[in-house]
């Protein structure tokens, strides 16, 4: 069996890779992959070097996976900075790692595809990059918000897992918002409404648009609200280009869902979803003012509509986020799995994230006592 190392998508076997990750999971299709190489955004300069990788037995595919190699831990939604300093702190260098993830995007879905045919195909693909790691002098090896059943997988065969807590909607069967929101007991169904009402009041209307609906201005117009948004909370402009945005994102067709907000006839603020034939996945935002209730309204309860509208099961509207617990979005476990090549790190870490798993465990059931429903509380 041979390991291929692929440091450009477009040398990727493209039908071999889109057979493999076929779910239409939208992050790990070749032009989102492509779209983010060739616009910058993932590249040695931005400390996201693609590395991705292929086993192959003879000339057959029997197991893949995106790969990137990291200079830093910016992007990934899984925290390990401590990690790093633990490394450094006894001589050693935790960059450059090798991350098995969808850069800035903290969505769970397919991350290692194995030939079905093929039994011994993850342990092979797992032995082999791990070779691979330790021969490139490579610390370590994460695999970032895989599903649940990868995880499982990858920590019976060795790969430490780790979890966090998320925030998802689930369509338990709505046809209207108003039936999502009769579950709720009668103070936070106020609350809610509310906070809706608080949109017209403030001369405020919202649109959605989905794919070829989303023009050339939508998307310059939504840039300037992401770039403006990161310069005021972070410093920094944001992690993904302008070519992504204004260039890529108009040839991913469908899997692209835009809601923007207009005060007046006067754009204001945008919100960026990607979309798959079962879930929703908010991802970006910008807001050139600011308005009560506008983010709620933008990036939550808009996206609530359209799942129900297009009758999809799940909403993933992002990372963290507690506020969102009490406008029905529930606690959800998300994983992840790590391989460390130093044997003096490698059971600390192992120890640490036994003991961060029982406390995600619980944290996630006390957060679910605080959901809005009726069956959390009285009516």
């Amino acid at each position: 069996m041979e390991l291929r190392i692929f440091p450009n998508v477009k040398d990727l076997p493209y039908k071999e890779w889109e057979q493999a990750f076929s779910s239409g999971y939208p992050f790990l299709k070749q032009r989102f992959l492509q779209g983010l190489e060739s616009s910058g955004s993932t590249n040695g300069d931005s400390g996201w070097q693609n590395c991705h990788l292929a086993l192959f037995d003879d000339e057959k595919s029997i197991a893949m996976a995106p790969g990137f190699l990291k200079s830093h831990s910016y992007g990934e939604y899984v925290f390990d900075w401590s990690w790093a300093d633990a490394w450094h702190r006894s001589g050693l260098d935790y960059y450059p790692k090798l991350v098995t993830a969808i850069p800035f995007t903290p969505a769970t879905g397919p991350r290692i595809w194995t030939e079905a045919n093929t039994s011994d195909a993850l342990p092979s693909f797992i032995n082999a990059v791990t070779d691979w790691c330790e021969s490139e002098k490579i610390s370590s090896w994460h695999i970032l918000f895989p599903e649940e059943e990868t995880s499982s997988a990858l920590s019976e065969l060795g790969l430490v897992q780790r979890m966090t807590t998320q925030f998802h909607w689930f369509n338990r069967g709505y046809t209207h918002f108003d039936d999502f929101l009769a579950e709720f007991n009668s103070r936070k169904r106020k609350a809610l409404k509310k906070e809706r009402a608080a949109i017209t009041a403030q001369n405020l209307w919202l649109s959605t648009k989905t794919g070829a609906e989303i023009s050339e201005a939508d998307w310059n117009f939504f840039y300037y609200c992401y770039q403006t948004t990161y310069l005021k909370r972070s410093g920094h402009e944001g992690y993904l280009t302008g070519e992504f945005f204004t260039g890529v994102c108009p040839s991913l067709g469908e899997d692209t869902v835009m809601v923007i907000a207009h005060e007046g006839e006067n754009p204001v603020a945008a919100a960026l979803y990607f979309v798959d034939g079962q879930t929703l996945y908010g991802r970006y935002w910008g807001c050139l003012k600011e308005f009560d209730f506008l983010h709620f309204e933008a990036c939550y309860y808009r996206g609530i509509e359209y799942c129900i509208e297009k009758g999809l099961s799940r909403f993933d509207p992002g990372a963290q986020g507690e506020h969102k617990i009490q406008r029905g979005f529930e606690p959800t476990l998300t994983y992840s799995n790590h391989w460390i090549s130093e044997p003096r790190l490698k059971d600390a870490v192992a120890d640490f994230c036994r003991r961060d798993c029982d406390h995600v465990r619980r944290y996630r059931d006390e957060a679910a006592t605080l959901l809005p429903f009726k069956q959390q509380q009285d009516a």
